[in-house]
């Protein structure tokens, strides 16, 4: 098994025994789930990653003494895949959920001392675990909360089945049913933006009718919120790596695929430098423009939906200050350019001071900015913000940005979504761009790894692992007719002087 560079020897040692290989190129959480999937199974299974490391568009890196995750990543009680997936992985306890949802909202136009809102849950059914919650949220005026309800109740009853749903966007439908600018700014894409990665009136009504829908008005508990308190490298690689070994799978990283054809009896085959591995069947769990690249002639309708496909990008703003200047470990922000801010200092290693990651979705004017422009604009904001970062000493400011890191949840966006199964026999599609029903997110990219080996199984006549069963019921039970559900850039920063993300292919 090669972990750090290409093995000597060939990735197939002859004959492959029919209906018994398969070959997942992509390693990140779509792929590797669809590996331990097929391997669980009794597949024999080859994972090729071009990249030197699993994990996709959620890992880490070194800088310094410090490990930093390239975003800040988050996920839900409702999200049954990524919860199987840390599971399967020994992941779970590095990745703890809160016990009861509670956001801090500071809105910075507030005096000082009357700035903290909060959004969180009683240990009541649905809607009433919200009630009590908004209606002390002091970033609503009475009226607004009073018509944040009846919006509610009317998302609650929208079916998520309905195909023109994603021909409309949110904002306008918040519009129509009474929601202020005010209530969208404070409510709606307080969470909109952080989940969708667009504001309401660019997304999809389907999509954020999914979100919401699933995330506050299933269970009382789906939108209590969990996050790695490691690095995520040790989730998404390192614990990965150590599943998929105990598996059996062969994972090849360093590894770049150059073309996928079909074999004249009736199998696969998948071209890497030097070398063509052959499969019985195939599954390409990589980031749309390169799926197109990659799908042989026919294998789609219409290959070209998935250039419709467009992008969107998040950047992350990591400050390291010489004290604590945060008691909480995150808050969401308004009045300010400032999003969601954590705290990463226990899991980045710091010994001294505080590290604060602050997660900027819907970047498009300032993803390409340069660095000290970000630094004069944010560190202020920061400060006011967090009074104790007046009087702190910035040892470290640097910037990370994801230029593709989800999928744009536009209106339409829904058409283009491919299943899993192609119209090639042994070929099949992952990728939380594909038809999960959920936006870009780690969710839904482990559902697609799902969707993708629980497809290859049936053409391959393999048992199904019992245990992917759970993932597919919570599936359905919140969002029926749903599937089973690039590299990143190094740090820019201006050295010692001077976060969802969350997509996933």
């Amino acid at each position: 098994m090669s972990h750090g560079t290409r093995s000597a020897g060939p990735l197939t040692d002859g004959p492959v025994p029919a209906g018994r290989h398969a070959v997942v190129v992509g390693g990140g959480l779509a792929g590797t789930t669809a590996a331990l999937a097929l391997a669980d199974a009794g597949v024999s299974v080859t994972l090729l990653e071009g990249r030197p490391r699993l994990g996709g568009l959620a890992f880490s890196f070194q800088r310094g003494d410090l490990t930093v995750d390239n975003g800040q990543h988050v996920y839900l009680r409702c999200c049954t895949a990524y919860r199987w997936f840390l599971d399967r992985i020994g992941g779970a306890a590095l990745a703890p959920l809160q016990d009861r949802l509670d956001v801090p909202v500071v809105d910075v136009r507030r005096p000082e001392g009357r700035r903290l809102g909060r959004l969180r849950r009683d240990a009541l059914p649905v809607p009433l675990h919200l009630g009590r919650s908004l209606a002390a949220y002091p970033h609503l005026s009475l009226a607004d909360r009073a018509r944040v309800g009846r919006a509610a109740l009317a998302l609650k009853g929208l079916d998520l089945a309905d195909p023109s749903l994603d021909t409309q966007d949110f904002g306008s439908w918040l519009t129509a049913h009474g929601q202020s600018p005010r209530a969208i700014e404070a409510l709606w894409d307080l969470v909109g933006v952080a989940t969708l990665n667009a504001v309401a009136g660019d997304a999809s009504l389907s999509l954020a009718a999914m979100v919401f829908k699933t995330g506050l008005l299933s269970d009382p508990s789906a939108a209590d919120i969990g996050w790695a308190r490691v690095p995520l490298g040790e989730l998404h690689d390192r614990l990965a790596r150590e599943a998929l070994d105990s598996a059996g799978v062969r994972t090849e990283v360093r590894t770049r695929v150059t073309s996928v054809c079909a074999n004249g009896d009736g199998g696969w085959s998948v071209q890497v430098p030097g070398e063509s591995v052959r499969a019985d069947a195939v599954v390409l769990a990589v980031p749309q423009r390169e799926a197109y690249e990659l799908l042989p002639a026919g294998a789609l309708e219409a290959p070209e939906r998935l250039l419709g496909i467009g992008t969107a990008p998040i950047l992350n703003i990591h400050v390291v200050y010489d004290r604590k200047v945060l008691a909480r470990p995150f808050f969401a922000a308004l009045g300010t350019p400032v999003q969601w801010v954590f705290d990463r200092t226990a899991a980045s290693g710091l010994k001294r001071g505080q590290y604060l990651a602050l997660s900027q979705s819907v970047a498009q004017d300032e993803i390409d900015e340069p660095v000290a422009g970000l630094r004069e604009r944010y560190l202020p904001e920061l400060e006011r913000l967090l009074p104790h970062a007046r009087d702190a000493r910035v040892e470290d400011f640097f910037v990370t940005r994801e230029r593709t890191a989800t999928f744009a949840p536009a209106p339409g966006v829904g058409r283009l979504r491919p299943g899993a199964r192609t119209k090639a026999p042994g070929l099949y599609l992952a990728g939380a761009w594909t038809a999960t029903g959920w936006p870009a997110t780690m969710e839904s990219a482990v559902r697609s790894g799902v969707g993708a080996a629980d497809a290859a199984l049936g053409a391959l006549g393999r048992p199904r692992p019992r245990r992917l069963f759970a993932i597919e019921e919570a599936a359905h039970s919140v969002f029926p007719g749903a599937g089973p559900g690039t590299p990143g850039r190094q740090p820019e920063g201006t050295g010692a002087a001077p976060r969802g993300g969350p997509g996933e292919d």
